[in-house]
């Protein structure tokens, strides 16, 4: 979407992987095959699945590179597992990073295909837009909000695409971008009070029901790291930095799901947030 403002393919991570001459990356071969059937929907090899998180660093920073061309320059980054069933799940000891790309990012209400990714899974989510720079000096949510200019409604489309028998782990996932294919962005809420914001950002109850109206899950906020805000600080505390209008995926609020449970079609709602917001996406088959 040309609204957002692109970033260079590696900024961000140049702090995490000033090491990569050290680091065992996947090799070239690997990152075309992957790459390739990323690009077919077909189930992949694990990246660097006996590597470690440097190795994983280095050849996610390869891989955008090499999806870039595909799926447009990256215009944000995207916390996952930032909550402890998710790290339980995947075998974490703490959140994992990847980016956003320009091309996967779909409107409110969008139509996808049952079958969008090799492995195709969606989750309630949600999207902080950096406001300035100077959330890079922040250390509290007190003072990280204050640099968020706003936030959307998001469900995140991702794609596990690692075939099945593959190791999926923190490695792993952060080696293929944190399964980066497809997310819905609902329209933008300005952050005006930062204070009432970010009770609200962690008091909210987000829900997930089908096409019938069923619920799916249900969560509170503080389920995403006590704040969805600590996303933000979780990943500088890694060396990302931020720019104005760079946008951050804060992980799943509540479980990861398949499109056939959505018997069509699945919706987000959240209750506490500036007009308890819906948004929307349809399966086709």
């Amino acid at each position: 979407m040309s609204r957002f403002t692109a970033l260079p393919v590696t900024a961000g991570v140049i702090a995490l992987t000033a090491g990569a001459a050290w680091a065992d990356c996947a090799d070239d071969a690997a990152i075309a095959a992957y790459v390739a059937d990323y690009l077919a929907k077909t189930p992949a090899a694990a990246l660097v699945p006996d590597g470690n998180m440097e190795d994983a660093r280095c050849t996610q920073d390869k891989l955008v590179a090499a999806l870039v061309p595909h799926l447009g320059p990256a215009i944000g980054y995207k916390a996952g597992l930032t909550s402890k069933p998710a790290q339980e799940r995947f075998g974490a000891a703490e959140p994992v990073a990847g980016v956003l790309y320009q091309n996967m990012m779909l409107e409110d209400g969008a139509e996808v295909s049952a079958t969008f990714g090799a492995r195709s899974l969606f989750e309630a989510d949600l999207i902080l837009v950096v406001g300035d720079a100077a959330i890079n000096d922040a250390t509290t949510l007190e003072e990280a909000i204050d640099h968020i200019s706003a936030v959307h409604p998001f469900i995140e489309l991702p794609d596990l695409a690692y075939a099945e028998g593959q190791p999926i782990s923190a490695v792993t996932l952060t080696a293929n971008g944190v399964a980066a294919r497809l997310g819905v962005l609902g329209a933008p809420l300005p952050v005006e009070d930062g204070a009432v914001m970010l009770a609200a950002l962690a008091d909210m109850t987000v829900t997930v029901r089908d096409a019938e109206g069923e619920v799916l899950s249900q969560a509170p906020g503080a389920a995403v790291l006590g704040n969805p805000v600590n996303a933000a600080l979780w990943l500088m505390s890694k060396g990302y930095e931020f720019k104005a209008g760079d946008l951050i995926s804060v992980g799943s609020i509540g479980p990861l799901l398949a499109p056939p449970q959505a018997k069509g079609s699945a919706s987000v709602t959240y209750d506490g947030l500036p007009g308890n917001p819906v948004i929307s996406v349809t399966f086709t088959d």
